[in-house]
């Protein structure tokens, strides 16, 4: 059965995509129709299932948030969490100035295997906190055209930087209320009508401490 949720909707594994064969990433072809094998949110403008559990994949320029924890000669060690560590490379004319603890948010610049890759356009994210969600939640905590991410920002005051690797980087405001918020998406990702759940929450834990 599949549930509606904006323009998208919620499948599970078995849930018929299409009555005929296409071939989309997550799912399978069988008597001619097409078929979800994940638990995950599909759109149909564009085709595509995201998964709802699961690792990260990463993909050339999928943003991501980690942690430096080794410093060698222009090359620095990172831990990108759940899929492991990594490192960024400094070209010639870079100008990095990490030091091992130091947050950064940077892009995929290339796969090298299945446990390495290599993070381009890395910039230091100062002071702040971060947090782990499962990397296959983030879309869900994002939100279509970032409405969700916008609102918890907005309505908490909290500059927040995802990455699709499961790390979240949050600063200033309402940081409680914020992480909070992101931990209740994370558990109620597969709920229809969530965005608009998320606000009254929100609007009602302000209006709680104003009284």
């Amino acid at each position: 059965m599949l549930i509606d949720f904006m323009q998208r909707e919620i499948v599970v594994p078995g849930d018929v995509i299409s009555e005929k064969p296409e071939h989309i990433e997550n799912t399978y072809i069988y008597s001619n129709k097409t078929y979800s094998k994940v638990l995950g949110i599909y759109d149909a403008a564009s085709r595509s299932l995201v998964p709802l559990e699961g690792s990260w994949k990463p993909r050339r320029e999928d943003s991501v948030v980690g942690i430096v924890t080794e410093v060698r000669n222009k090359v620095y060690l990172v831990d990108l969490s759940y899929f492991g560590k990594s490192f960024i490379v400094v070209g010639k004319y870079d100008e990095y100035a990490f030091k091992e603890g130091d947050i950064f948010y940077g892009e995929v610049k290339d796969i090298e295997s299945r446990k390495n890759v290599v993070i381009k356009d890395a910039k230091k994210l100062d002071g702040g906190m971060i947090i782990h969600v499962k990397p296959k939640k983030v879309l869900r905590i994002i939100g279509k055209k970032s409405t969700m991410v916008r609102q918890i920002s907005d309505i908490t005051g909290t500059e927040i930087i995802i990455g699709l690797n499961g790390i979240i980087w949050l600063n200033g405001g309402r940081m409680d209320l914020a992480i909070k918020t992101i931990f209740k998406i994370e558990q109620e990702a597969h709920n229809r009508g969530l965005t608009d759940a998320i606000k009254s929450y929100l609007e009602e834990e302000i209006r709680k401490e104003v009284i």
